[in-house]
């Protein structure tokens, strides 16, 4: 995954629940990594792989669609060659926090890397509060978010540098230097943030539009923009 992950549990659950959504996140690195030569993007891209498996397929679709709502600045294939991991860490935190509950875990926090997932409360009466790190001060956060079910992802240029493209340009997305996204869904929360970094100028616009999600930018020039519903902390 190419990020520390860390998992909380605020309920009593049956061994080894825990060590599945690990194994979990082994198989998802194993499957789509595009840094192994053996994984399976890997081998789709030399099209040694003519039938994806179940999960390959639904991140096509799923990268596809992304692709038509946000008229093309999700696109796993801009550096030329299949790379879904805009997609990838946020499904998958997504798929982990799913099975959490369905094993009986509700109260819960999936973090990989900034894209988490919370579910519950960490005790009775209290939400979880996630801090959004500041993109120019890495000890610090800019602003703290409370919910007790929350998707919330960020992308920007403080943890990797100017990865993010712009894909009608092939050149390197450098005017919001952090898009963080909220809502429902992890795995589009944050393709959308990815998205918004890669439009530049025109990212809050078009985050503003969007319906079930909220957001939080920051501009490579130190201004900070927030939705009018966004669940920032009391």
């Amino acid at each position: 995954m190419g990020t520390a992950i860390s998992l909380e549990i605020a309920d009593p659950v049956p061994d080894g629940v825990a060590d599945e959504v690990f194994d979990w996140f082994r198989e998802v690195d194993a499957r789509f990594s595009t840094y192994k030569d053996d994984s399976e993007v890997s081998r789709w891209h030399r099209r040694e792989v003519t039938e994806p498996s179940a999960d390959l397929a639904t991140v096509l679709h799923e990268c596809a669609r992304l692709w038509q709502v946000t008229d093309g600045f999700f696109d796993a294939y801009c550096t030329g060659r299949l790379d879904p991991s805009g997609y990838v860490k946020g499904w998958s935190v997504q798929v982990a926090s799913d099975r959490l509950r369905a094993a009986g875990a509700v109260n819960h926090c999936v973090n990989a890397g900034g894209d988490l997932r919370v579910s519950g409360s960490p005790e009775p009466g209290r939400p979880w509060r996630v801090g959004l790190r500041h993109p120019f001060d890495a000890g610090s956060v800019f602003l703290v978010l409370a919910g007790t079910d929350l998707a919330v992802a960020t992308s920007g240029l403080y943890e990797r540098g100017e990865h993010v493209l712009n894909p009608r340009t092939g050149t390197p997305a450098t005017y919001l230097a952090s898009v963080t996204v909220t809502g429902p869904d992890l795995g589009t929360a944050d393709a959308y943030a990815t998205a918004a970094v890669a439009m530049g100028a025109d990212g809050p616009r078009w985050l503003a539009g969007l319906a079930g999600y909220e957001s939080a930018v920051v501009t490579a020039d130190g201004g900070c923009l927030t939705s009018a519903g966004l669940p920032v902390a009391p």
